[in-house]
């Protein structure tokens, strides 16, 4: 078949009955598959169909409820039959009758088979056809159509006559008004005035009418005027409605001149492709508002200008950004993160530094060193208010506080407190941020901080810094070093804004286990304060203060009904934890406010541990009474209910056992988790002068260990180690041993140990029980100063050690050590090896020759 338009359609047809909408001539529409009929007609014809035919199909517009047995053939837009047939003579009296529907092109089809097969098909209308004869139903229906928009009415010169001319001029002038009503400066408007003028007349009504504000109602009427004078009537009061809707709508709203104009959006791609366009929902349109809106936020953000000319350059790229392009959610988003920033916005600090010391002295107990420096910075901000922030990293083992020194700090300024979790971190992006050209771009972890808080003078605590990674995204650390730097984080640039942010008034603390993982770029950036284990006294000081209250609150207690005297509480230092914090203290008060919390509940005593008898006497008093005694308050913790409730120590006392035969010393070592005390163990045997080294110890160990073994055998003679021969090894194996082998050990701090371990091994004799050592030998015998003192020293008198050997240069680390501390121990400075080993032995370690000092010209 053939049409003065050239459109030509194949004779049969196959049906897609659609109840999304109305597919007139002319115009593009999405229709949604999803009956069982027209998922066959996608799956037979369009999805293997290759020819132009095979893709032709016949639309025809369903008017019933689809929910309603949407399997079966669709109720058509019109009914006429009203005598009772049978089913299939039924259909194919409706469709050869009364049956138009619209003839498409299958643009596309997309869709997926999972979970579900669904599909969504893109329809360009091509023209009119009438149903003539149903040819079958299954799996889809087909039939044999007859194409209709045929144009007899026109003249071969394209003019329409009489009646029909006149109401085809009038349906053009009503189009260019309506079309002169929008913004020309729009290219999808400037070319739709193009293709009123190129467009046949005849396919105006059509055009125009799947466009404006329409029912499915009046579209089906517009669809069943095959006559064309008739398509012109029907399509005409609905355009003359909508351009006096229109007219109405700019003289309600009083539209300024650039914005009545903007009520037609058309997808780019073709002149009608997607879906029926409504004037009425683009004048509804807020984006214009959404965008006057963002633009006075930005004006009254008071950002620097720098800020606020990027701002505004996005702002205008945004206005002329259509809203469906995915660069326009980006830019929107940017602006909005732009305006949350405190870039002007600032707490007043607090400076009562009367009031500071109290807040700081409740919160925490001994820190001294931490207090008098926020101290510090206060008085400083006091008399100086411009004073930049300082940088602080808090350097110690875990558990001691200074997660919480850090909001305590907070607190006492007066300011907002943001934490951020640097363990792990192996990206450089999660501080500085993305850049906007990536895919899900964010700006770093210090930016979001800002905008969480929303002043620019906050406390920010970069928790663990020393646990910071490094891959293949860059290395995190370094990105840290412009933040951290008090000389340049006034002009701090994040990859996502890409303009500077001053970072001057925020005080950054820090906050690590140890300084020797933090990359010494980074370290020389920030002020170290080292925040030292806890004191035994301290600890209870602390439980007592702080833990006992908080852990009675936790599990709904009070200290009428539990009560942990001092004693029992040194009991659990001493026995139950060993560390430098107080978490494992805390989780043990915890342990036994559980056990008592489910005596209480019960009704029992826990006291103090009950015989079988009295057990057995008081399961009958209550199985008399028919009701559980209540417990007698105060529950007090004395040592044989932390026993049954903690079960046995876990730390004994084991000095003294460990030193009953020679070969044996004490040593100090420094982990993260604090001062430990170390045992070296040496043991001879018949052999050949080979030295054998166990424990998991590093190559310094290693190293020290020979540094040992060398001193010794140079100065066998002299410490009468040699036995009358040369060489004190000679026939010997010697085997040095550091016991808890899984534990890897290094570090320059044990050659003394070693050396008094040896020097035990070959005279024989024992090593005071009650002495350990620390410090770094050289080959001519003299003692090095070490690191980690105070931990040292607080693990020796945790031990209940008594003398403490060091070297002479480590004394002036002994000041930071508490008095009670010193009292109760006895310091040996010694710079040489002799020094080492007469405090070392009972009696001392005399040598057969005493060299002479030599004093230094130098």
């Amino acid at each position: 078949m053939s049409s003065n338009s050239g459109i030509q359609i194949p004779s049969r047809l196959p049906l897609l009955c659609t109840h999304d909408g109305v597919l007139l001539p002319g115009s593009t529409m999405r229709i949604s598959v999803d009956t069982a009929r027209n998922m066959q007609l996608v799956k037979s014809r369009l999805l293997k169909g290759t020819s132009l035919k095979s893709t032709i199909i016949g639309v025809i517009p369903n008017t019933r409820d689809p929910e309603h047995d949407s399997d079966e053939l669709p109720s058509l837009h019109r009914w006429v039959c009203i005598v009772r047939l049978s089913w299939a003579h039924y259909c194919n009296l409706c469709f050869c009758l009364l049956s138009i529907g619209t003839a498409g092109l299958a643009v596309q089809v997309v869709g997926s088979n999972w979970p579900k097969p669904h599909y969504t098909l893109l329809i360009t209308g091509l023209c009119r056809f009438r149903v003539t004869q149903l040819l079958r139903e299954r799996p889809f229906p087909v039939a044999e159509v007859e194409q209709l928009d045929k144009l007899e009415q026109y003249t071969e010169g394209g003019q329409a006559d009489g009646e029909l001319g006149e109401l085809s001029q009038r349906f053009y002038q009503a189009a260019v008004q309506l079309v002169g009503m929008l913004d020309m400066s729009v290219p999808v408007v400037a070319k739709l005035r193009r293709l009123l003028d190129s467009l046949p007349r005849e396919t105006l009504p059509d055009v125009l009418a799947s466009m404006i504000r329409t029912s499915n109602k009046e579209k089906l009427q517009v669809l069943d005027a095959v006559d064309l004078e008739e398509r012109f009537k029907k399509a005409l009061p609905l355009l003359t409605r909508q351009i006096e809707g229109l007219k109405l709508l700019q003289k309600t709203r009083k539209l300024r001149p650039d914005d009545d104009k903007r009520v037609l959006a058309i997808r780019k791609g073709g002149v009608f492709p997607g879906r029926q366009f409504s004037l009425d929902e683009e004048v509804e349109d807020e984006d214009g508002d959404d965008t006057a809106m963002l633009e006075k936020k930005v004006k009254a953000a008071a950002m620097p200008e720098a800020a606020l000319r990027v701002c505004l350059k996005e702002l205008k790229r945004l206005k002329k950004m259509p809203q469906s392009m995915p660069e326009y959610a980006l830019t929107h988003n940017y602006l909005e993160m732009m305006v949350e920033l405190p870039w002007s916005k600032s707490t007043t600090d607090c400076l009562d530094i009367r009031a500071a010391r109290v807040l700081l002295d409740n919160d925490h107990y001994a820190m001294e060193k931490l207090k008098r420096r926020v101290l510090e910075y206060l008085a400083v901000r006091q008399l100086k208010s411009t004073l930049k922030g300082p940088i602080l990293c808090f350097v110690g083992p875990p558990g001691v506080g200074k997660t919480s020194v850090g909001r305590s700090i907070a607190r006492t300024l007066g300011r907002e407190f943001h934490r951020i979790a640097l363990g792990g971190v192996c990206d450089q992006s999660d501080i500085r941020g993305h850049r906007r050209t990536y895919v899900g771009s964010m700006p770093g972890r210090i930016i979001n901080g800002l905008k969480t808080v929303g002043v620019n003078n906050p406390v920010f605590l970069l928790d663990e810094v020393d646990k910071l990674g490094k891959s293949l995204q860059g290395d995190p650390a370094a990105a840290l070093l412009e933040v951290l730097d008090p000389e340049q984080n006034h002009s701090f640039t994040d990859h996502y804004l890409n303009v500077p942010f001053d970072l001057s008034q925020v005080l950054f603390i820090a906050t690590a286990n140890t300084a020797a993982t933090i990359p010494p770029a980074l370290l020389d950036r920030m002020e170290v304060l080292q925040v030292p284990g806890y004191t035994q006294e301290e600890k209870v000081e602390i439980a007592h203060r702080h833990l006992i209250p908080h852990q009675l609150e936790q599990h709904g207690l009070t200290p009428q009904q539990l009560q942990i005297p001092q004693d029992t509480t040194k009991d659990i230092i001493s026995k139950y934890t060993r560390e430098a914090g107080v978490r494992s203290l805390e989780r043990k008060i915890g342990a036994i406010c559980r056990a008592v919390a489910v005596k209480v509940a019960e009704g029992h005593k826990v006291s103090r541990a009950e015989s079988p008898t009295e057990q057995h006497n008081t399961e009958n008093k209550e199985e008399d009474s028919g009701i559980a005694s209540p417990p007698e308050m105060p529950i007090v913790i004395d040592h044989i209910a932390l026993k049954d409730i903690l079960g046995p120590p876990v730390f004994e006392m084991e000095v003294s056992e460990r030193l009953t035969l020679p070969g044996v010393a004490i040593g100090l070592a420094w982990t993260p988790m604090g001062g430990e005390i170390m045992f070296v163990e040496a043991s001879r045997m018949e052999g050949d002068g080979q030295l054998t080294l166990t424990g998991q110890l590093g190559d310094v160990m290693k190293e020290s260990a020979h540094l040992a073994i060398s001193w010794l055998r140079s100065n066998a003679k002299t410490y009468l180690l040699a036995n009358g021969s040369a060489d004190p090894l000679e026939g010997t194996d010697i085997h040095l041993h550091f016991p808890a082998g899984a534990v890897t050990k290094d570090g320059p701090s044990a050659g003394v140990t070693i050396v008094t371990c040896l020097a035990s091994l070959l005279s024989g004799r024992l090593v005071r029980s009650d002495v350990a050592m620390t410090g770094e030998i050289t080959l001519r015998g003299l003692v090095l100063p070490v690191g980690g003192i105070k931990d040292k020293v607080l693990a020796a008198h945790r031990a209940n050690l008594k003398r403490v050997i060091i070297p002479k240069r480590n004394e002036k680390d002994l000041e930071e050590i508490p008095a009670h501390v010193r009292a109760d121990l006895d310091f040996v400075f010694a710079s040489t090896l002799d020094e080492v080993l007469n405090a070392a032995f009972d009696g001392g370690f005399p040598a057969a020759v005493n060299h002479p000092q030599v004093v230094s010209k130098l």
